[in-house]
């Protein structure tokens, strides 16, 4: 079997009460569990928990750019609310705002609860690396990242990670390959490797 490339991701959840102390942090075990399920490469994470400070978000993305992560994910902060400002740090350290990523975020959101709308959810790229900004609820994360599906398990919405990969191979980062069974990433049939042996 072929080597898949390693991939290190930067995981943040922004919340002042968690990252204080006053409740546990469900954000991050969220983000770890999804993506561990729906990888089959080797993952290194990065976590960080941290209140909603505009700088400091920013300051974390870029500091996980920086240190090699091809995505960040983050959750929490995406609201209208006055500390939520997760959006407004992530485009402050964009090189290319992705709007793609929010439109299909708020399309499934709104599946389930019609204040979807309020949602600022927004991706950016910035150098080699995708940040993506998810929702806060640990089920809303995976229904987000994995799309929404039928009874009989057919796909009504896809989820945003099935064009992860190949953004991640647009702008420079390793081939990611994923479980279908728990997302089915799409490419071109041109961008697909039958086999990634490295060079």
């Amino acid at each position: 079997m072929s080597e898949l490339a390693p991939v290190k991701i930067g995981i943040v959840s922004v919340s002042d009460r968690a990252s204080s102390g006053v409740y546990e942090d469900k954000g991050l075990p969220a983000l770890q569990e999804w993506l561990t399920s729906a990888l089959k490469n080797p993952i290194e994470f990065v976590p960080r928990l941290i209140p909603d400070e505009q700088p400091l978000i920013s300051a974390t993305l870029i500091e996980l750019v920086d240190a090699g992560c091809s995505l960040v994910l983050t959750t929490g902060g995406t609201g209208p609310a006055p500390r939520d400002v997760t959006p407004d740090a992530t485009l402050a350290v964009a090189d290319k705002e992705m709007p793609g990523f929010g439109e299909q975020m708020r399309q499934i959101s709104l599946r389930f609860v019609p204040t979807a709308i309020l949602s600022r959810q927004t991706a950016v790229v910035r150098g080699q690396c995708l940040i993506v900004n998810l929702p806060g609820q640990p089920k809303a994360i995976a229904e987000t990242l994995a799309g929404v599906a039928g009874v009989a398990g057919e796909p009504i919405v896809p989820g945003i990670f099935a064009a992860v990969p190949y953004c991640i191979d647009l702008i420079g980062g390793p081939y990611l390959e994923t479980h279908e069974a728990v997302c089915n990433a799409f490419r071109p049939k041109s961008a697909v490797r039958l086999a990634n042996t490295g060079d």
